[in-house]
């Protein structure tokens, strides 16, 4: 009987004590790990309500602390956003840039596409941000400025092969321009119906790209390395 209150006892301060360890262990976080913690709970509040859905309340409350540590950290609800969307933004550049290796021109069409479903599928939270409107304050980080940076890249490897096919390189950025927001807006579309399969809905892309609508293939292929 001594033995059963003895272990009663000693799971009832081992309860006891539990939440105070729990309290110890928020309190032992760095700053670095709690900045990061709130970075990534305010990215899955933006994604899912948007900016003006979203409260420093809200964000504090699912990380355990109080508003103050939010402001402390980024200044604001405003901060925080910019700098989820600059996070982003980097990533998605990135990814689309790392994938132009070059090559023939349609296999570069298909890199970019790959690219940008790829950062979809993958970082989907992000991209829902990114396509939603910014806050008026927010100057950069707009989904249209990345685009533009995008095509940017694009436009220097359209340039060259227009030069190559004596065409008119000043229109190089048009053409950029066009391509880049082709695919851009068709993976708006492809975020929330994500069908057909991602190397379908990229050789469709190239297909629109390439032939245009009057030279379109029944059934498009790929040509790169790439098929899924």
């Amino acid at each position: 009987m001594m033995d059963d209150v003895a272990t009663d006892s000693s799971a009832s301060s081992e309860n006891i004590r539990a939440p105070s360890a729990r309290r110890a262990r928020r309190v032992r976080m760095t700053g670095k790990e709690r900045r990061e913690q709130l970075l990534d709970i305010g990215r899955t509040l933006f994604a899912d309500k948007g900016y003006e859905g979203t409260s420093v309340e809200e964000i504090a409350a699912r990380a355990g602390v109080s508003k103050p540590v939010v402001y402390e950290h980024f200044g604001g609800k405003e901060g925080l956003y910019a700098v989820v969307v600059d996070r982003e933004m980097r990533q998605l550049l990135d990814m689309v840039t790392g994938a132009l290796t070059a090559g023939h021109p349609r296999e570069l069409l298909e890199q970019a596409a790959f690219a940008l479903l790829d950062y979809i599928e993958t970082y989907t939270d992000g991209f829902r941000i990114l396509v939603r409107d910014s806050p008026v304050a927010q100057s950069t980080g707009t989904f249209a400025s990345l685009i533009s940076d995008i095509a940017t890249q694009v436009e220097d490897i359209l340039g060259l092969e227009f030069k190559a096919r004596g065409f008119d390189a000043k229109l190089a950025p048009l053409y950029a321009q066009a391509l880049v927001g082709m695919v851009a807006l068709t993976g708006q579309w492809w975020v929330n119906a994500r069908k057909p399969k991602k190397a379908e809905v990229a050789a469709h892309l190239v297909n629109l790209a390439w032939h245009g609508l009057e030279n379109l293939e029944s059934k498009p292929r790929l040509i790169g390395h790439r098929k899924s």
